[in-house]
Formats: C-alpha cells, structure tokens, sequence
C-alpha cells in the first residue's frame, strides 16, 4: 500500500492523529509569536509602552479564542470595563505599596486616579525564544519598577507550550527575586490572571445579548459560579462554556509546591480569572489575619501553574485527572 495513501486512511479514522505536533516561535519587535501545528496560538506582548508584559489571545486547538480582545481590538458585545485586565498577565495591586495590576499608563491622566502609585514591569532581557517538535519555551527577564524608577524586585519567566490535542496546554514558572525589601500587600486583586471571552462570562442581566454569556465556573471541590468559589481555596479552578458555537473551557493548576498552596480565587462572573495567595483578610471577609508576606533583600519567591484549554466542561476533559497527573509531575 502506498504510505502516503495509508497515512491519509489512518488520518480519516476516530480519534486518530497523524503525528505533525510541532510549536514554532517567532521573535518580532517587542512581541513573541507561538504557533502550534500550524496554527497560531498566541502572541507575547512587551516593551517600553506596555504596563505588563501579556499573552494574547489565548486559542482552543480549533483557533477560537477563549481570551477578551479589549483593550488590544475591538469585538462587537465584548464588556470594555477593566483595561488592565489583558488576556493574560503576572502582576500583584500592592508592592511597597504601587499598584503593578491596576497600572494602564493611560489611567495617569485620569483625575480619579491621579493619587494611585503604580508600577509597571519591563522586560530586559528574552534569552531563549525557541520552539520544537514536542514543546517550545520563552525565557524572559523582567523589571518590577516603581514609578519614581526604583527597581524592587526582577522576575525570571519560564512559558513552556505544548503540542498535541486535544487540549491546549502551558506550563508557568515565575521566580520574583528581591533587590530591596519588598512587602507584598494582602489586596485582592491578584497574581495570576485571565480575563476571559464572553461566552464564558457567568450570565447576568446587564450584559449583551450577544454573544451569549454561557459561563459556568468550577473548582477542584465542585464549587459553581462566582458566589461559591470567589476568595475560596482550591487546586485548581475553570471555566467552561459556549464560544463561538462550541463547548470550550480554560483551567488554570496550581502547583503543589507553590506557597500557601492551595491558594485563594479571585474570580469573578464578569470574566477575571485569576489566583492570589496574599489577599487572605480580603478573601475570609475580616476571618484571618493579613495575607500580606515580606521579603528580604536577595531573597526569592517562586510560583508555578499549568493551564490547559481544553474542549467540552470539566467533567468531560477529565481536568481532576489531569490535575492528578500535574500534580504528580507530568
């Protein structure tokens, strides 16, 4: 039989896949392109003019996004509240006391926020921007500088991209290193964060009527929607729904050897997603004492996720096996 001929039949049967898996990243000016067989996937967004580097979009493996376009395009029935809130970021709203989450340069001008000290984070160096057969990686160096220059802390970033199906899957690790004495205030809006496409918002009065809100968020104890799971602890937390006709989702792990693992959900029905170990006062409503944690000089705090997009809910993509798996290294 011919192999060409016997490959396209295999390619035709159920759950077949024809092993082309590859990632390919591409360096422009102040930016990372990532595709993933052959597909793009998202882009890593830097510079001088960008308040915190960001990945965006993020895509499920068919090329929908499941990541807001606003502020970086416009989409017809898109929510245009919280610019900050860029696809995908790393920051924290009070370090030293400047706000590094809140922090759009263009909120300068606004008189409501003229007293608000902000930070912002600059990358300095990319030292590994190289894709693969099986995965590729972007090494960055950053600098978390506050508004009168001072640089408090650097932040070394490891982004791993993963081929294959049927999921869409990225391994983070953050290593924030202090170069002063850095106190990392307990405020909830924090660290980690995504804010997600509209048809994954939860449904609420308010909102467009398209596209549809169809949003149901899920955590690792079976908690639903945003009044169950925000500023509770869990492994993991998703979000699953309707985008663009098909049934997708996006869950972020927490790693185990983070600190304060499990860590606290800031996770609202509007879209943000995202997990933050130092808002505990926030979090508990006045129930425990202050989540706020201090480093010294030279001293180091380390953080890993993994989030996987994946189709179906999260039931169907089997997200606590996979949190298993994860969880047990791999």
């Amino acid at each position: 039989m011919n192999k060409l001929f016997a490959v396209a039949l295999l390619a035709a049967l159920p759950g077949y896949q024809v092993a082309t898996a590859q990632v390919k990243i591409t360096q422009g000016e102040n930016k990372i392109a990532v595709e993933i067989d052959g597909k793009p996937y998202t882009t890593f967004f830097y510079g001088p003019e960008v308040a915190k580097p960001y990945l965006y979009p993020l895509r499920a493996p068919s090329g929908v996004p499941v990541t807001r376009a606003f502020p970086m395009d416009k989409v017809a029935g898109e929510l245009t509240d919280h610019q900050h809130q860029r696809s995908m970021w790393f920051a924290h709203q009070s370090v030293n006391g400047f706000d590094y989450w809140n922090n759009e340069f263009s909120y300068d001008s606004d008189p409501k926020q003229a007293k608000v000290k902000r930070g912002h984070i600059f990358v300095t160096k990319v030292s590994k921007a190289q894709g693969g057969k099986s995965k590729g990686e972007i090494v960055e160096q950053s600098e978390w500088k506050q508004s009168d220059g001072k640089v408090v802390m650097t932040e070394d970033r490891t982004m791993t991209f993963h081929a294959g199906g049927p999921n869409r899957v990225i391994d983070f690790d953050f290593t924030l290193i202090a170069k002063d004495t850095v106190t990392f205030g307990d405020e909830k809006d924090g660290v980690f964060g995504i804010r997600v496409a509209p048809g994954l918002e939860e449904p609420a009065p308010k909102t467009p009527a398209e596209p549809k809100r169809t949003g149901v968020m899920t955590n690792a104890q079976g908690c639903k929607l945003e009044e169950q799971c925000w500023g509770k602890r869990s492994e993991w937390m998703d979000y699953s729904g309707t985008v663009e006709g098909q049934q997708l989702g996006i869950a972020i792990f927490d790693n185990p050897a983070n600190p304060r693992y499990p860590t606290y959900w800031h996770a609202r029905g509007y879209g943000l997603f995202a997990n933050n170990i130092f808002g505990v006062h926030q979090f508990t409503k006045g129930k425990e004492a202050d989540g706020a944690l201090t480093l010294k000089p030279g001293e180091t705090l380390r953080f890993r996720y993994r989030v996987v997009i994946h189709p179906g809910d999260g039931e169907t993509a089997k997200l606590a096996d996979l949190y298993t798996a994860y969880k047990n290294g791999k």
